[in-house]
């Protein structure tokens, strides 16, 4: 059991979690009660390809990667994760080991963990947590779906700018007209994640910044305005 301290915090956090957004407090403490927490280093798995699929995660702070290899042994990365996001969803869709990877790309990466089979058993009294986590797993379907579309529908530059302006609206902290995004990815990660090169991420960012549509450093980007960037 939680003490009184470690279970308020818990449940305050929970209730800015979109999967649990507007259940009842006795629900968000009972879910609370269910967790762990515990800490990832930089570059270490919280999860890996082939391990059982018993857990349910929740970023608390920092940023990871879902990702996989191809076929020709190149990383793919299927989602970038934030504070608040849940993941390791296959564990709700009774596939027996993970078929990606969960790594940490920050130095203080914390999650909350919760056994899917506590979940599951706990949903069988609670329709309400049970809608959630139908509209949930919806929302992650619909997500692929228009991963899926956009690779085979959208250029390689038309990709690269739909992942800024999509980071923009998770990560960004407007300044006036403009966007800042901090971030820990490399330009392999943006290239990774939207299907493309390093070489041709680095000429859109170039490009862009030429025309002064951002400004980017190591580990911030700056949209000069979201609205133009095209």
């Amino acid at each position: 059991m939680l003490s009184t301290v470690q279970l308020d915090e818990r449940v305050e956090f929970l209730e800015n979690v979109k999967l649990f957004k507007g259940l009842e407090l006795e629900t968000l403490q009972n879910i609370a009660d269910m967790t762990t927490e515990f800490n990832v280093a930089k570059g270490k798995p919280i999860y890996e390809i082939g391990e059982e699929t018993d857990s349910l995660f929740i970023l608390i702070k920092g940023m990871i990667k879902i990702s996989k290899e191809s076929d020709d042994k190149r990383e793919v990365i299927k989602s970038i994760m934030s504070p608040f996001a849940v993941f390791g969803e296959s564990a709700m869709y009774k596939m027996p080991v993970r078929v990606d990877s969960a790594i940490a790309l920050e130095k203080d990466v914390k999650c909350l963990k919760l056994n899917i089979s506590e979940l599951k058993n706990y949903m069988k009294s609670n329709w309400e947590l049970t809608e959630n986590v139908i509209t949930f797993i919806g929302s992650r379907k619909a997500i692929a779906e228009r991963r899926f579309e956009s690779v085979v529908l959208h250029d390689a530059r038309t990709r690269i700018i739909e992942f800024l302006k999509d980071n923009a609206d998770k990560l960004g902290q407007r300044i006036g007209y403009e966007m800042l995004i901090k971030h820990s990815l490399t330009q392999q990660d943006i290239a990774n994640f939207t299907g493309t090169s390093r070489q041709t991420v680095t000429s859109v960012l170039n490009d862009l910044r030429k025309s002064n549509k951002i400004y980017f450093k190591r580990k911030s980007i700056l949209i000069r305005d979201l609205e133009s960037l095209s």
